[in-house]
């Protein structure tokens, strides 16, 4: 499918761009990120996902990081981009260009969400983060965050929840025809309808290096070895992550072990481990704030669409928005 060209600066913009003050952190973003990477791993999308009008790839998706950034619904972007110099700059599209109606965004995100091109977009952006030395490995923090569903949840189960016939807990059978992907799980405020975000930040530069979704009655330790990257100096965890299997890998690797001990039906904790699970407490307290930052600012207070896939999508968009955030805010300009 052809592309049109985007960006060609008319008289109007060279007028615009001399008495108009820009974004510094859009701008400086644009600045650290090579796009040409970014570009290579959509063309992996069909054409058609673009719009009738053959928008270019690369524009449309720092559209959706403009989305995330500043929390808009589509059609609040769509008018955004028309009227807003500074998203126009970024994305690159100049004065005389059309923009792209919220139809071709939801597109272009819906397509990122069944190509799985969605996680290839976080993986790039964070290895040219990683390139850059910006993040020192020093740790990892591990955690993760209850999400509730997008729709209505169904009838909560029976409390305490009986089994089935088979022998299988009542909760996984409590499905939504709206969301069959979203699940019922407990936690300490009673039930939860949805799904289970999970998340490996750095300790030092508080880049998120893993963002993993899944249905709420996915217990942490299940995936908990998908978020050990494998190069961090130590791994920051609580109790729900505690296995021998997970620590004798952590000693193999050459990884400090910073999970969490359990207290045990048969013994109480000694003195020296009830200290050791403070420290760690601590320590892993840093990554609370990255899930406000989450719910509140990129509206992941409750599920953002219906189904894994496309939640899984917006996961990945919203980290990958996040790292490029906090990588302009604190990394020097280019040379």
């Amino acid at each position: 499918m052809s592309e049109r060209a985007m960006g060609q600066m008319s008289l109007a913009d060279r007028l615009v761009a001399d008495s108009a003050r820009g974004n510094a952190t859009l701008e400086h973003i644009d600045e650290l990120v090579d796009w040409r990477p970014v570009k290579q791993e959509l063309s992996r999308l069909r054409g058609g996902v673009m719009g009738a009008a053959g928008y270019p790839a690369v524009p449309l998706f720092k559209a959706l990081l403009l989305q995330q950034w500043y929390g808009l619904s589509d059609p609040q972007l769509e008018e955004a981009l028309g009227d807003r110099i500074s998203f126009r700059r970024f994305v690159g599209f100049s004065m005389m260009d059309s923009v792209p109606d919220h139809s071709t965004l939801w597109r272009l995100r819906e397509a990122l969400g069944r190509s799985g091109v969605a996680e290839r977009l976080f993986a790039e952006i964070m290895r040219q983060i990683e390139a850059s030395g910006f993040i020192l490995k020093r740790g990892s923090l591990i955690d993760a965050s209850l999400i509730p569903s997008a729709v209505n949840p169904p009838a909560p189960p029976a409390d305490p929840m009986p089994p089935d016939a088979d022998g299988r807990p009542a909760s996984k059978l409590v499905k939504s025809p709206l969301d069959p992907d979203a699940a019922w799980t407990k936690c300490e405020r009673g039930y939860v309808f949805g799904y289970k975000v999970h998340v490996a930040m750095d300790q030092t530069s508080r880049i998120i290096r893993r963002a993993l979704m899944t249905p709420a009655n996915v217990n942490d330790s299940v995936v908990a070895d998908a978020l050990i990257c494998g190069d961090e100096q130590t791994v920051y965890a609580d109790k729900a992550y505690a296995s021998k299997a997970r620590r004798a890998r952590l000693k193999a690797q050459g990884i400090r072990d910073g999970i969490m001990q359990p207290a045990h039906r048969w013994y109480s904790l000694s003195r020296w481990m009830l200290r050791r699970n403070a420290i760690i407490a601590q320590s892993r307290g840093a990554i609370e704030p990255l899930f406000a930052l989450l719910k509140h600012v990129h509206r992941f207070a409750r599920a953002r669409y219906r189904g894994l896939p496309r939640n899984r999508a917006a996961l990945q968009l919203a980290a990958a928005a996040m790292n490029l955030k906090r990588w302009a805010t604190h990394a020097p300009c280019p040379a």
